[in-house]
């Protein structure tokens, strides 16, 4: 059963006026039906990515691709696209540190200075195990589902970690919810999006 979760920091990342703005948007996750009508209403193009499909991740199985192939498979859009919102929703609490590393790396041709991101994480790691399916509902209000299946790697970083190793984005802000999840608003890192433009930039004048 669904229920609603007010959320003071999603508005914070998705440009405004909508109306005017033209979003590229990748959802890590399935397609939720409240979050398609959301955005069906705008100008805007969403990409689907759901890593919780893809669980565990990690580089432990022989007879998978190492770390980087897999996110670069998962990670292949079009040419050209450059995110303006990042929905990880709470992925990171299934990602060690090499996979938390390979999906920045993975990401990072598709980042740019105005990119922003939204995430869930534990403020520590005594906090109980909170496993939800996510969608958006309006610019304050999320929908949450409790997943029928508790899902395969789960590791929560606290807080502190999470900062180290998020290594290309900023924490701009983050709230402390009742049940001890952390509700954030990530942006890009300057020195991030400066490389990426200037690469791009190489890439058309050759």
């Amino acid at each position: 059963m669904s229920v609603t979760q007010p959320s003071k920091l999603m508005a914070s990342v998705i440009p405004e006026p909508l109306e005017e703005s033209r979003l590229t948007v990748l959802h890590i996750g399935n397609a939720q039906p409240e979050t398609v009508d959301f955005f069906s209403k705008y100008r805007c193009r969403l990409h689907f990515v759901d890593l919780f499909a893809e669980l565990p991740i990690h580089d432990r199985d022989d007879s998978l691709p190492p770390l980087a192939e897999q996110f670069d498979t998962w990670f292949c859009f079009p040419k050209g696209t450059q995110f303006d919102l990042c929905l990880f929703w709470d992925v990171f609490n299934y990602l060690d540190d090499e996979a938390m590393r390979a999906l920045q790396v993975a990401l990072r041709p598709y980042l740019g200075v105005k990119t922003r991101a939204h995430a869930f994480a534990v403020h520590n790691l005594k906090s109980p195990r909170n496993e939800k399916c996510y969608s958006l509902k309006s610019l304050d209000v999320l929908g949450e589902k409790p997943r029928t299946q508790p899902l395969a790697g789960y590791a929560p970083h606290n807080q502190g970690q999470l900062k180290a190793l998020l290594t290309d984005f900023d924490l701009v802000r983050n709230v402390l919810l009742s049940d001890g999840r952390l509700e954030m608003a990530l942006g890009v890192k300057a020195q991030v999006a400066t490389s990426e433009t200037d690469r791009t930039r190489q890439r058309v004048i050759l």
